[in-house]
């Protein structure tokens, strides 16, 4: 018989393992009285320690995904008429104006503490029980601990930690500068007890080897930013941790051991890594599973897609978008001379063969596509970035999509849902009326390239569910890792290989001729940082990309010149009035 744990993570936490260990709210309970709260169950602790992997964390537009991407160039998300002012918590993020009493950064930090406290209590539980694979399961629980807190350092500077085995232990606050080693060491202790993927019934859902190897890549990666995040210049080449060469050489060496795994190989359909079946992707190395079990499952969401989405972009009669966020067009416009890039758009072909090129040539689409669950007709946007025009299906008094009289779902010009007479055009300027302030009148609504790189799963509702699995680490990843690391070591040509794996190992759609990507023909460090963001953008990678290229603290669209500071977050005004044992980073 599988165990229990096994059976609740491969269906990802059923919501009643999620009343294991209950939300406590660190603005209300001081954190020492939070960590060291135990549960009896060991296998449903450990369930409940991957359940905060989403939970919001690092699935909600509005958690690390805001810290990462809307403080970069990434990603914006602006005031566009009466929608998303919120106090200006989205656009702080991007004006960077942000301070310890931020609902974005307090929001953040308390997920990410409840991802240590389901640790912790893992850890905690899985040492006291006789259960089976209890080697195995006390790792991976340990290995979740590292990540809540390696995240928890890169965005905040410290995190907290109290002895699992002792509940009346001491809270101790662990600093980046000091943790990074101390992480790096406890991870490569983890991996003779941690399976290797595919086998005692693990997944790309579950820490395993490969997920060590990823984030020991990682961790050495930004192991000298973390070290002094505010310092002008890093010094990447420091002797590793074990003495055993450079950093640098240790994130090699730990990509090797992926990029040489047979389980795992590059997707020639780039988007087909962040498609809602996309657990069968062998780029996929450690992910956050989102395969519900049930429409009232909240350990999942759909934000990465719904947020960009205009509301009159309907993929069913039932689902809209809501007008969100963008990219910056600092960011569109490093995509100049690469629109044939595989990673730059994808476009939809229907089983009968229709292309919907979003054009204005479309006429109908067929509706043989259905929705599961409701079986209503799935209408397909194209994915990647989205300029320009856009067209899309119309919903009639009746709920459902205007269709022809052969039953193919018509296309239409669209127009914003909030100004039905302002075209749905999104241009790449952003033009504020007011350049330090991310605010969009009614009729300036629709500014901004949207990002479609996530399938939009219409099967749960609007913002809802999703069963697409969020990557944490993938294949891709890696050789852009490894790229960097070949490339701050001197070995230039080398990371131009890695660079131009990726490049050519996608390839566009039928419509283009399935061509690959074209390679480059030389590489420098601007050239290394466009490939990153192709390769990697909107995965929760670009804040630490751009810290280590030095161009984090460079003004932007919406965005001044900013102070060294900035890099780190302040720890959140509420905690430091529950707990004395905080100090507050310097700036704030």
């Amino acid at each position: 018989m599988k165990s229990k744990f096994l059976i609740i993570n491969k269906i990802v936490l059923s919501f009643a393992v999620l009343a294991l260990v209950g939300c406590t709210n660190l603005d209300e309970k001081v954190i020492d009285e939070v960590l060291g709260s135990e549960t009896g169950d060991p296998e449903g602790a450990l369930a409940a320690a991957y359940s905060q992997l989403g939970e919001g964390t690092f699935v909600d537009h509005g958690s690390v995904f805001a810290l990462q991407e809307y403080s970069t160039d990434e990603a914006i998300l602006p005031t566009r008429g009466s929608d998303w002012g919120d106090g200006g918590k989205w656009r702080a993020m991007h004006e960077f104006t942000w301070d310890s009493n931020s609902d974005v950064v307090k929001t953040t930090w308390n997920q990410l503490n409840f991802g240590i406290t389901r640790s912790l209590n893992a850890i905690a539980s899985i040492e006291k029980s006789n259960i089976n694979n209890k080697a195995l399961f006390l790792a991976e629980a340990k290995g979740l601990l590292a990540y809540y807190t390696y995240t928890t350092i890169d965005l905040f500077g410290q995190a907290p930690y109290r002895d699992p085995s002792n509940i009346n232990a001491p809270i101790q606050i662990r600093k980046a500068e000091t943790t990074i080693d101390d992480l790096i060491k406890e991870v490569e202790g983890l991996i003779p007890n941690l399976a290797d993927i595919k086998t005692q019934n693990t997944h790309a859902g579950r820490f395993t080897k490969q997920a060590a190897y990823a984030f020991l890549a990682d961790m050495y990666l930004n192991r000298a930013v973390l070290k002094n995040k505010t310092a002008s210049d890093f010094n990447f080449l420091e002797q590793a941790v074990n003495g055993g060469g450079t950093d640098m050489d240790k994130v090699i060496e730990y990509s090797n051991l992926l990029i040489n795994n047979p389980n795992f190989n590059l997707e020639s359909n780039y988007f087909h890594n962040f498609d809602i079946n996309n657990d069968t992707s062998k780029e996929m190395i450690f992910t956050i599973v989102q395969k519900k079990i049930a429409s009232s499952d909240k350990g999942s969401d759909n934000d990465l897609a719904y947020m960009s989405m205009e509301r009159i972009q309907k993929p069913s009669p039932d689902n809209r978008g809501t007008n969100a966020n963008c990219v910056t067009p600092e960011f569109y416009y490093s995509w100049n001379g690469n629109h044939d890039d595989p990673r730059f758009q994808r476009t939809y072909q229907y089983e009968d063969g229709t292309w919907f090129r979003n054009d204005g040539t479309d006429v109908s689409v067929p509706s043989t596509s259905k929705v599961e669950g409701t079986g209503k007709p799935w209408f397909h946007f194209n994915r990647g970035l989205q300029v320009g025009q856009q067209y899309g299906p119309k919903i009639l008094a009746n709920g459902n999509f205007d269709m022809t009289a052969d039953g193919r779902i018509k296309v239409y010009k669209l127009f914003t849902e909030k100004n039905t007479t302002l075209a749905a055009d999104f241009t790449p300027e952003l033009n504020f009326d007011n350049p330090s302030e991310a605010v969009f009148t009614q009729a300036q609504i629709n500014r901004g390239v949207r990002n479609f790189k996530f399938e939009f799963d219409p099967g749960y509702g609007n913002n809802g569910t999703s069963g697409m699995d969020v990557p944490l680490y993938r294949l891709g990843t890696i050789y852009m890792m490894r790229a960097e690391a070949y490339f701050r070591s001197g070995n230039v040509s080398a990371a131009l290989t890695d660079v131009n794996k990726l490049r050519t190992s996608r390839t566009n759609d039928a419509l283009k001729g399935n061509a690959p990507g074209v390679a480059l023909a030389s590489l420098d460090a601007n050239a290394l940082f466009r490939e990153s963001g192709f390769e990697l953008y909107w995965e929760m990678y670009r804040r630490k990309a751009m810290i280590r290229f030095k161009k984090f603290d460079l003004p932007g669209t919406a965005k001044p010149a900013s102070q060294p500071y900035r890099r780190i977050f302040p720890i959140p005004q509420a905690t430091l009035d529950a707990s004395k044992d905080f100090s507050q980073n310097p700036g704030y």
